[in-house]
C-alpha cells in the first residue's frame, strides 16, 4: 500500500469532501430512495433507479476518498526550503521557445488544477523538474512536440 504525497490543504479538502458525502448526500440519497419506493412498482420507476444510481457513485467515492486519506503523507509546505525542486515546491519556468514565464506549484495528484497553476507530482513535467536547481534546463516531451524549459526561480510558501 503506497502512500500518496499531498499538501495540508488537499488533505482537508479531501476531507471536507468526505464530510459532506457522509453527513449531507449519503442521507438525502437515502431519503430519496424512500421516497420513490413509496411510488410503486420499482421496475419502472426512473426515480428509484437514479437514486440508486446516485447511491453506487456516493458509496464509490466515500470508499475513494477513505483509501486516499488513510494512505495520505501530509507534506507541510511551509517547513520546506532549498535550491531544488521537491513536492510542494513553487517553480517558475521559462519557454525556452517563447520565453513565455509560467510558474507552477507541485503538488498530489488529487490536488491539480492546472489553469491554476497547481502540477500533479506524476506529471511529466512535474517528474523532469525534481531534483533540478535554478538554471537547469528540462526537456518535456507533450502531445505538441518537445518543449523546454528553464527554471528560473524556486519557492516555498
Amino acid at each position: 500500500m503506497s502512500k500518496i504525497p499531498m499538501t495540508i490543504d488537499g488533505y482537508h479538502r479531501l476531507s471536507e469532501e468526505l464530510k459532506h458525502l457522509k453527513t449531507i448526500e449519503r442521507p438525502a440519497v437515502i431519503k430519496a430512495i424512500a421516497e420513490a419506493r413509496e411510488h410503486g412498482d420499482l421496475s419502472e420507476n426512473a426515480e428509484y433507479h437514479a437514486a440508486r444510481e446516485r447511491q453506487s457513485f456516493i458509496e464509490g467515492r466515500v470508499a475513494e476518498l477513505e483509501d486516499k486519506i488513510a494512505r495520505a503523507e501530509v507534506i507541510d509546505v511551509s517547513k520546506l526550503s532549498g535550491n531544488q525542486v521537491v513536492f510542494g515546491a513553487i517553480v517558475t519556468l521559462v519557454d525556452d521557445d517563447t520565453e513565455e514565464k509560467i510558474k507552477y506549484q507541485i503538488v498530489g495528484q488529487d490536488e491539480a488544477d492546472i489553469k491554476n497553476g497547481r502540477l500533479s507530482i506524476s506529471a511529466p513535467l512535474a517528474r523532469a523538474l525534481i531534483g533540478k536547481s535554478v538554471d537547469a534546463t528540462v526537456e518535456v516531451t507533450t502531445p505538441g512536440g518537445s518543449k523546454s524549459y528553464t527554471i528560473a526561480k524556486i519557492a516555498f510558501k
